[in-house]
């Protein structure tokens, strides 16, 4: 803004000044109009006392002349230059120098000029005191009627007769042009004023702040800050480029909202392609070790089931023989209950080994239930323990291997009712699952129904609950459990696309859910599977 107030203070001096001096220019020149008209009106009016030789009415008429406003000297010079009539009384007689302030003009050479322009008869002069005058000499001409009279000895070959000089104070146009300056430099002032403060305002309005505007916003979003927008002011260059600053960060905020989701996007699908990748690699772990304890549980279960049967039939044979009460018969009762448990283990190691493949078709999963649950009913009650069944009204019928999935209550039931030790329950539910669920990582969500067993027994440890599937593995006493009984149930329910989960706490007891899928897979419908009976 200084520099604007700079500029607008010289533009309106070198306004001014002009101004300034043609106005007094002009006001010079009227007042050299005005003694001029003033020179000939006193010509005109001193002729005919002059040609009746009447001296006083000619002094008169120069006082009363004089007396005008701003006149300072009246005076009339002969030929000689001898001041013959003057408002100044004291100065009438005498003889002005040639080469005086209002002689010099036309005395510059021997032979005075006979003729002067209107312009040049003017004078400019100063007094010592600093006073200025205008002086204004008209040469009064010999006329005709001058040379016939009897006061005028002169020929009429004199052209001049004499000089009226008219002597006009400046100190009221000078007071004038100094009032008109301070008046014109007050105005000029004032407008440099209110034209800098006006301009300050548009500028700083138009200007100033929407680069502030664009300033802030530049540093907001070289920040990190996107959410920030530059108000658009206007419609002019600088609103249009506020309204594309906020176009070109609106589409950086999008641009970088979608490399976050992009992002996260990435990083979700990396951390399931990862829990995949870890599950399929347990799966295959755990496949390969059950492939190597199915080969084993093949391997010795043939070796050992001709020896069992031979040594169960020639000892119920012997048995027959003795008579009961004996001590050798009790010995023989012995070998046939252990001969058989041996044989019933080996079956089960055959049936791990097999992986007998589901024959499915759809069944009534309540049905399958309450009849296994009906097989250890009554041993339950026996140990005083309570089988609460609560099954859901209207479950559909689901694709299933209904022996297999029996078998897989059956265990699951048998296990709930060995971890309890006394007095307990054994709760079954069953119900459709509120939303679909999928089986395993990378699969479809799919229709299922939840069969949960849950027992009040010991419960089982942290520590152990990811084991607890593994074939052998079992935390009951000897003589009491092989460890296949989970192992076969989640082979079981994985081949029918389902799965088992586990929730246990120690000294409250344990829940297993087991998932089964309500309709037949695409391709299990393809071969035909959808043929099987119903219920």
């Amino acid at each position: 803004m200084l520099y604007l107030t700079v500029a607008l203070t010289v533009a309106m001096a070198l306004l001014t000044v002009p101004v300034i001096s043609h106005q007094r220019e002009k006001l010079l020149e009227e007042a050299a109009g005005h003694v001029a008209r003033l020179s000939d009106v006193i010509t005109r009016s001193t002729r005919f006392a002059m040609l009746m030789n009447q001296p006083a009415y000619v002094d008169q008429i120069l006082h009363d002349v004089g007396n005008q406003k701003d006149i300072a000297k009246v005076r009339i010079f002969s030929k000689q230059g001898r001041i013959i009539h003057s408002t100044y009384l004291l100065e009438v007689g005498q003889t002005v120098d040639r080469k005086a302030e209002g002689c010099f003009l036309c005395h510059q050479e021997e032979k005075p000029l006979l003729q002067v322009s209107t312009a040049s008869r003017a004078r400019i002069f100063s007094t010592p005191d600093g006073k200025r005058f205008l002086g204004s000499m008209d040469v009064i001409r010999n006329e005709a009627s001058c040379a016939g009279s009897t006061c005028h000895e002169r020929p009429a070959a004199q052209p001049v007769l004499g000089v009226l000089d008219i002597v006009y104070s400046l100190e009221e146009i000078d007071q004038t042009v100094q009032r008109n300056t301070i008046i014109m430099a007050c105005f000029a002032l004032g407008f440099v004023i209110v034209a800098a403060f006006c301009a300050s305002f548009f500028v700083h309005r138009l200007v100033y702040r929407p680069l502030r505007d664009l300033e802030n916003g530049a540093r907001r979003i070289s920040s990190g800050d996107l959410e920030h927008a530059i108000p658009v002011r206007g419609s002019d260059e600088f609103g249009q480029l506020a309204a594309s600053f906020n176009t070109m960060t609106a589409a950086l905020r999008e641009s970088q909202q979608e490399l976050r989701d992009w992002a996260h996007t990435l990083e979700n699908k990396v951390e399931e392609r990862s829990r995949e990748l870890r599950a399929a690699e347990l799966g295959a772990a755990r496949r390969e070790k059950l492939a190597s304890v199915g080969l084993l549980a093949a391997g010795i279960a043939h070796e050992l089931n001709n020896p069992l049967t031979g040594v169960l039939t020639f000892s119920s044979l012997l048995r027959k023989k003795l008579p009961d009460g004996s001590q050798d018969a009790e010995d023989l009762d012995l070998v046939i209950r252990e001969t058989r448990r041996c044989s019933l283990i080996i079956r089960r190691l055959l049936d791990f080994a097999r992986e007998k493949t589901p024959e499915k078709k759809y069944a009534d999963l309540n049905r399958i239930i309450r009849d296994a649950v009906r097989i250890v009913e009554r041993p339950a009650h026996l140990h005083d323990i309570e089988v609460v069944l609560e099954l859901a009204p209207g479950l559909p019928p689901i694709w299933i291997d209904e022996d297999l999935i029996k078998q897989v209550v059956l265990n699951m039931v048998v296990n709930a009712q060995h971890a309890i030790e006394g007095k307990g329950r054994i709760t079954i539910r069953s119900r459709p699952c509120p939303v679909p669920r999928i089986p395993e990582p990378g699969a479809q969500a799919v229709p299922m129904v939840e069969v949960s067993i849950a027992d009040t027994g010991c419960g089982i440890p942290a520590q152990i609950l990811q084991r607890i599937f593994d074939p052998f593995f079992t935390t009951k006493e000897v003589g009491k459990g092989t460890g296949l009984g989970l192992s076969v149930s989640h082979g079981i329910v994985k081949a029918h696309g389902g799965a088992i989960e586990v929730e246990s706490t120690v000294g409250e007891g344990a829940t297993f859910r087991i998932f089964l899928p309500v309709a037949a897979t695409a391709d299990e419908t393809g071969n035909g599977a959808g043929s099987g009976g119903g219920i």
